[in-house]
């Protein structure tokens, strides 16, 4: 959710320990916002209206690297994990991909699939991507090595997750700004496949619709902060943390999508004051500015103390515990919020459908999230209930070519 730097604000005064007064300070930690000391704007900040959005250029499935990673995040968005049947072999992973490839390319340019009968709801592409990774057993029967780092993160105290948001061979990303665009290609890409995969989840997401790059508003989650405040920059300077640079595994411009299930206590969350809410953050909710001042992007002084001798932004805030201990924990976030039918006895069933991209999740990740599962004061009220890692294949330079060519075809 949050990142290290701020929103326009100034310094709150003594509001200390209103938040560890209530055996707070030691809760365990949750992913909901990864990390990033980069220099860049972040990623989202407004959008157009729904009729520019309509007229929004179609994006190409053509290109070295997968689309819908770098792109400013459009409004909606879901995500598909299918698993291969038994006995699949290089052959089968073949067939697999030139149709999805094939069907997502036409998609992606505004036409329909090649069975869709319904190719008028294709025709407002809405800046649709669609982003395809593989999990461990799509390398195997491709006969191709999967990258070391693609493996479940390791256990987090924090965790209770659920397998029905979890794992998959195949993730499909599917991102728009028309939630009609990404609810016809989700149907069609899974119509599509027919019995090359079988469907094992599906979750969605959406953002605020005015806080695409340009709009009046941020990305805020569903807590109301303001979320994805620093990223590594995507136009270049920080290829290295996104972007697989060695060929030796084939992945060369790929790079690992972790997707995290982050469940909201909205209830819980009620209760807690304005200044509670802040300290667990460690920044501002009307702008993001750290506790300490400035504006959303200024650096949070972590050694200002209050009046009482305390620091202003808490030992175990978000922000702090986020912040990056070594220049190569930073990871690319984009985030989603759910809100979902609550099941029976439930008030709500709200959370964040965390998605982070990076080189390596193992080195850049996995760090972050260890900090924050050891220490935490959000961890009070969110939990992780869906955990994915999967591997975004290089992207498809030449038209007629398909995803994971350069293994399937070797």
């Amino acid at each position: 959710m949050d990142s290290h730097c701020p929103v326009a604000g100034g310094p709150h005064g003594p509001r200390r320990r209103s938040v560890l007064a209530g055996g707070l300070a030691s809760a365990g930690a949750a992913a909901l916002a990864g990390c990033t000391a980069a220099s860049s704007p972040g990623l989202s900040t407004g959008t157009p209206s729904p009729a520019s959005a309509a007229m929004l250029p179609p994006r190409s499935f053509y290109g070295v690297r997968q689309a819908g990673i770098v792109e400013d995040p459009p409004q909606s968005a879901a995500w598909i994990a299918m698993d291969l049947p038994a006995g699949a072999d290089k052959d089968h992973v073949r067939r697999l991909m030139r149709i999805l490839s094939g069907d997502i390319a036409r998609m992606m340019a505004g036409k329909g699939g090649l069975t869709d009968q319904e190719p008028e709801l294709a025709a407002v592409a809405g800046g649709l991507t669609v982003t395809v990774a593989w999990g461990p057993r799509v390398f195997a029967a491709a006969g191709a090595r999967a990258p070391v780092w693609l493996k479940p993160l390791p256990a987090f105290s924090i965790d209770k997750l659920q397998p029905r948001y979890g794992g998959g061979d195949l993730i499909l990303q599917v991102c728009a700004d028309s939630p009609v665009t990404v609810a016809h290609t989700q149907r069609r890409l899974i119509a599509s496949v027919g019995s090359l995969a079988r469907l094992r989840w599906v979750q969605r997401g959406f953002r605020e619709p005015l806080s695409r790059k340009g709009g009046p508003l941020r990305m805020r989650n569903l807590f109301g902060q303001v979320d994805g405040t620093i990223q590594p920059s995507v136009e270049g300077d920080d290829d290295a943390l996104l972007w697989v640079s060695d060929d030796a595994e084939g992945m060369k411009d790929g790079s690992a999508m972790v997707i995290r299930r982050i469940a909201m206590d909205m209830e819980a969350w009620d209760r807690v004051d304005r200044l509670s809410r802040e300290n667990a953050i460690g920044r501002r909710l009307d702008n993001g500015a750290p506790l300490t001042g400035g504006e959303e992007r200024s650096a949070p002084d972590l050694e200002r103390m209050d009046s009482l001798g305390f620091p202003i932004i808490d030992d175990a805030s978000h922000m702090r515990r986020a912040m990056p201990q070594a220049p190569h924990e930073r990871i690319l976030r984009r985030p989603y919020n759910y809100d979902d039918e609550p099941a029976a006895g439930q008030r709500s069933n709200s959370g964040l459908v965390f998605v982070a991209f990076c080189a390596d999740p193992v080195r850049q990740f996995v760090p972050i999230q260890q900090r924050l599962a050891k220490s935490d004061l959000l961890n009070i009220w969110t939990t992780p209930i869906g955990s994915t890692v999967a591997a975004v294949l290089p992207g498809v330079p030449k038209k007629g070519g398909y995803l994971g060519q350069h293994w399937l075809e070797a």
